[in-house]
């Protein structure tokens, strides 16, 4: 039986204190459940906004790619020095020590190599197995007028509801395909559709006119991918610049593990 509780008069209520609600840092996610902000605040620093994530997931369509041949010798001593990583299942049960705490945004679309139609995409893992290895977000390619551009946008939304049921949020990314040319009004549009259909986070690519537009016309957070291999002091400097122009982060694969 609970104790009676006698001294009421030794209560502190602080009514003279309003209520806290706690606002969120990043923007779009204010009305997310908690366990969603809970993941989102592991992938991006809530004392700024911001997130350093390492991406090592091509081998999904590129096999054993030019830094990527032995990733528990070249990029697991990295891993320490990034706030969340970027990898396949695969990867993340072989090769990755549990110890870990960084956040882990995996991937869970694939099908085609990189020898036929990349847009080609299916949804390659269920959400279970996400929850099992206790992911911070899920993610996937959005091909944005590709062959297969329905599909993508399909397996996107589906993804988006397999999150929303579990509290882990979704993280698009905007593909440009094997030419990887392309301007700012392709990535709003690609970008904002992301958005406006679930998507919590996209990844999208820096462009040097008027990438702040891309930004300020998605209503969720946007993380830079590095794209393909730079000059080191070009690509600090890109990351400089979208940050600069508004990006949450950068996602930097090759111009990290190539360098």
């Amino acid at each position: 039986m609970a104790e009676y509780d006698k001294d009421k008069q030794a209560k502190e209520y602080y009514t003279e204190i309003p209520v806290n609600n706690y606002g969120f840092f990043l923007k779009g996610a204010h009305s997310l459940d908690w366990g969603m902000k809970n993941r989102l605040s592991r992938i991006f620093r809530p004392d700024t906004g911001k997130t350093v994530m390492f991406a090592i997931d091509h081998g999904y369509f590129q096999g054993p790619t030019t830094g990527l041949e032995r990733p528990d010798v070249n990029i697991v001593p990295l891993m320490p020095y990034a706030d969340a990583i970027m990898l396949t299942r695969g990867i993340l049960r072989t090769t990755v020590p549990p110890s870990l705490t960084k956040a882990v945004v995996m991937r869970c679309s694939g099908g085609p190599s990189i020898l036929k139609e990349l847009s080609d995409e299916q949804l390659a893992v269920d959400i279970e197995d996400a929850i099992r290895m206790n992911v911070a977000a899920i993610t996937l390619q959005v091909f944005i007028g590709g062959e297969f551009e329905t599909r993508s946008i399909r397996n996107m939304t589906r993804l988006v509801d397999m999150g929303l049921r579990y509290g882990i949020p979704t993280m698009a990314v905007t593909a440009v395909g094997k030419d990887m040319v392309r301007d700012a009004k392709y990535f709003r549009l690609a970008c904002r559709i992301s958005a406006e259909l679930g998507a919590q986070i996209v990844k999208t690519y820096y462009v040097p006119e008027d990438f702040e537009t891309v930004v300020a016309s998605c209503p969720v957070p946007i993380v830079m991918a590095g794209g393909k291999k730079l000059p080191e002091i070009d690509a600090l400097t890109m990351s400089w610049r979208a940050i600069e122009e508004g990006a949450a982060g950068v996602d930097m694969g090759r111009n990290i593990f190539q360098s």
